[in-house]
């Protein structure tokens, strides 16, 4: 009861118009400080329980700095050991704080909240949580993007794709975020935005943002004109002056074909029925504007693939990754060959085959950093999204698979799992567990996702209608 009552109190405090200002009364703030935190190697969960449980009582508190100081030791531990146990009874009690940081907070507290809420939603799973993490956090993250702040803005879009990626189980919430993305990216369809306010960092997010909540979307869902619109806009992009922006257009591009198949829209058009004349001229007027559009693309790209320097940044090795990109843009374009990636983790190998899967990839890797292999170890929804097994999961089972007897995964579950495998034994321990959810979740949001539930429209781009 007396937690619960600080926290009352606390909360009070940060809502008031003057959070960063000390008052008299606060003398247990100026001696509040941040514990060390030993991120993987704390073995005892109890102690990083705890470490938790002290650093979310200190969102409370009124000084800014000592909020900061708990949100940075909060993503060190999100970002470098899955917080399981803690989330199962503490994720709303986190979620509010940082929300509230981010509506009040300063740029570095609205930056660090925005990251510990996509840590949290990672954590969480696919399911009813990550569902209200998105609900509740749409507002604030939308209404911090409004206010311009480019050194809070990057951090803002990546903790809304992410959460739109893990809570997005409607197709509907994942077009409105991308939406407010697109409002970033395309300004003229967004309130009080300017072109030239918007810093090349910023509209780079932007569109990585906007690219990886693309990978959810079916074919099944695409409005032909919104893609053709989408592509012609970032076709322009590719003539920007910066490195970055046009690596991010590119990869927007090759995703658009990827999933959208404008090739196979624009082939069914120059082969549609005649019975009106109307509709058939439009089908040709649309085949020759998708085929005159990827011309002047195989164009570009094949530019910027030997780009010979002096174009936006002279950073060598962000010219080698212009190059590289573009190179397998035009295979792509060309011969319809996805790059394809291997990545060693923990003694597994991660494959990617498709567009799709490699902006995933690199976007994850961007967002969770150095805990990028812990969590792709041990966290359950990315082992879905990227169908990887851990090597340790796999030797677990093979030691179970005894006199020919092969077990299915749900009865894997229930078998005994020794002292050693303790991480294990939390991640399997029942078919309601949080990560046996987070699957069956995320395996429901796919299925879902496969059907034409807006009659073969997916608003995200230029040609939508509602803003």
């Amino acid at each position: 009861m007396g937690k619960r009552s600080s926290r009352r109190k606390n909360a009070s405090m940060l809502d008031s118009d003057d959070d960063d200002t000390l008052s008299s009364s606060s003398t247990v703030i100026s001696d509040w400080t941040v514990p060390e935190i030993e991120d993987s190697q704390v073995k005892l969960q109890g102690a990083g329980t705890k470490l938790l449980d002290e650093c979310v009582d200190a969102l409370f508190e009124k000084r800014g700095s000592t909020r900061e100081k708990a949100l940075s030791a909060i993503v060190d531990a999100f970002t470098n050991k899955l917080q399981h146990q803690f989330v199962e009874k503490n994720c709303v009690t986190l979620l509010h704080p940082c929300l509230n940081s981010i509506k009040k907070g300063s740029s570095k507290e609205k930056s660090l909240a925005s990251r510990a809420i996509g840590l949290l939603a990672l954590t969480v799973g696919c399911g009813n949580n990550a569902a209200e993490i998105l609900e509740e956090s749409i507002p604030p993250l939308s209404q911090a993007l409004k206010s311009g702040l480019e050194s809070t803005m990057s951090s803002v879009l990546e903790c809304l794709a992410i959460v739109s990626f893990v809570g997005g189980n409607d197709p509907d919430a994942t077009e409105r975020s991308m939406q407010i993305m697109w409002q970033i990216i395309h300004p003229k369809l967004g309130p009080n935005v300017s072109a030239s306010k918007i810093a090349p960092a910023v509209l780079t997010a932007a569109i990585s943002a906007w690219s990886f909540l693309l990978t959810t979307v079916n074919e099944c869902k695409i409005n032909s004109k919104s893609w053709q619109d989408s592509i012609s806009y970032f076709s322009n992009l590719l003539d920007k002056d910066d490195r970055s922006i046009r690596i991010a257009a590119g990869e927007a591009i090759a995703l658009i074909f990827e999933i959208g198949q404008l090739d196979k829209l624009s082939g069914e058009d120059r082969h549609s029925s005649d019975s009106s004349v109307h509709e058939g001229n439009n089908s040709q007027e649309r085949y020759a504007y998708i085929q005159g559009l990827k011309g002047k693309i195989l164009s570009q790209v094949r530019n910027l693939s030997v780009e010979a320097g002096g174009k936006g940044s002279t950073n060598k090795k962000d010219l080698g990754s212009q190059r590289n990109l573009f190179r397998d843009v035009v295979e792509f374009l060309e011969d319809g060959y996805c790059p394809q990636t291997s990545i060693k983790i923990g003694g597994g190998i991660l494959n990617t085959s498709t567009w799709s899967q490699l902006i995933q990839l690199n976007f994850l890797k961007r967002f969770l950093g150095g805990g990028f292999p812990k969590h792709m170890q041990e966290n359950e929804l990315l082992h879905d999204v990227f169908e990887f097994t851990p090597k340790k999961r796999q030797a677990l089972g093979s030691e179970l698979l005894t006199s020919g007897q092969k077990l299915s995964r749900k009865a894997m579950i229930h078998l005994p799992i020794v002292k050693h495998e303790a991480s294990f034994q939390r991640l399997f321990k029942s078919p309601n567990s949080v990560l046996n959810k987070a699957r069956t979740q995320f395996l429901n949001k796919q299925r879902m996702l496969s059907q034409d539930k807006n009659a073969g429209h997916f608003v995200c781009g230029p040609g939508s209608e509602e803003a």
